[in-house]
């Protein structure tokens, strides 16, 4: 029996690895998220309401489990929050790993920890792991930073990086592409959406299945994980509109420099993942058949 502890219990990853994990014998499951225990699977696990950022509880909670594995997937992911409170973002991103990592050596546990392609500056995408990163915004530097933390730590680790998130669970703190877009045009809202950026999106399901291949086979190294298929933000937004029966005529179409945001995006990111295919078997959804099981999901 291997004790895995999993942290970002509530967020849309988290919940889509406990609905997957508890299904899986062999594995005595820790899931750790602020406040209240959002997940519509309430058993089979150990829910632990815990400030990752106080470190006395998180190393006094983490040491009384001693985890085989941890997989990491909290995280401060707003960009702009980032960009505006470096500090906070610092202390989430890249202490927390910190401490998180030095506890796993401590017992030589295997450690995950789930970054994003925005530790690249996008002039060159789709990227492979060995690409070098180069961020361009706050959020970009703390998961780099992180990176590179566990890169130098003793125990055996793995890194997995993926691409805009999306997809569907209950009781979601935070949107996603599909769903923003979704929700604004069934409201008759005007959006603007930018043509200049470049994605591989990658459906939450397809993310869960990857980090618990690595898990399962405790697979090492760096691994990016996302869909396939690399589209542009607009695109992703007319494809939500056309599935769904939508008014697409409420898409405006943008650059990235009229839509002020405080933090820089990379304008072409996106994964090759040709690693995941062939040492994980990892085969991600198109962007279509995820909307198909998205929909089954808002149903």
């Amino acid at each position: 029996m291997k004790k895995l502890l999993l942290t970002g219990a509530n967020g849309l990853l988290g919940q889509k690895l406990i609905q997957k994990l508890v299904e899986r014998a062999g594995i005595e499951l820790y899931a750790t998220g602020r406040g209240d225990n959002l997940n519509a699977q309430p058993s089979g696990y150990t829910y632990l309401d815990l400030d990752l950022t106080d470190f006395p509880k998180l190393e006094s909670a983490i040491r009384k489990i001693k985890p085989d594995i941890i997989i990491h997937g909290a995280a401060m992911t707003n960009v702009d929050a980032c960009e505006l409170d470096p500090v906070a973002c610092n202390l989430v991103n890249v202490e927390v790993t910190q401490r998180l990592s030095a506890l796993c050596e401590e017992w030589n546990g295997f450690f995950i920890f789930v970054s994003t392609d925005f530790i690249f500056d996008g002039t060159s995408g789709p990227y492979v792991e060995t690409d070098t990163p180069k961020p361009i915004s706050h959020y970009g530097h703390s998961k780099w930073n992180a990176e590179k933390l566990v890169e130098a730590a003793g125990h055996p680790w793995a890194i997995v990086r993926t691409v805009l998130l999306y997809g569907y669970v209950s009781g979601l703190s935070r949107s996603n592409i599909v769903l923003w877009v979704k929700k604004s045009l069934e409201q008759g809202q005007k959006i603007r959406v930018v043509n200049d950026q470049v994605r591989t999106p990658t459906l939450a399901e397809d993310l869960a299945d990857g980090i618990i291949s690595i898990a399962m086979r405790e697979k090492t190294g760096i691994f990016h994980i996302s869909g396939a298929e690399q589209m542009r933000i607009i695109d992703i937004a007319r494809q939500v509109a056309e599935f769904w029966k939508l008014d697409a005529s409420l898409i405006e179409e943008s650059t990235s420099d009229v839509i002020a945001q405080p933090a820089k995006r990379p304008p072409v990111t996106g994964f090759i993942i040709l690693r995941a295919q062939t040492e994980l078997g990892y085969k991600p959804h198109s962007f279509r058949s995820g909307l198909e099981l998205l929909d089954r999901q808002l149903r």
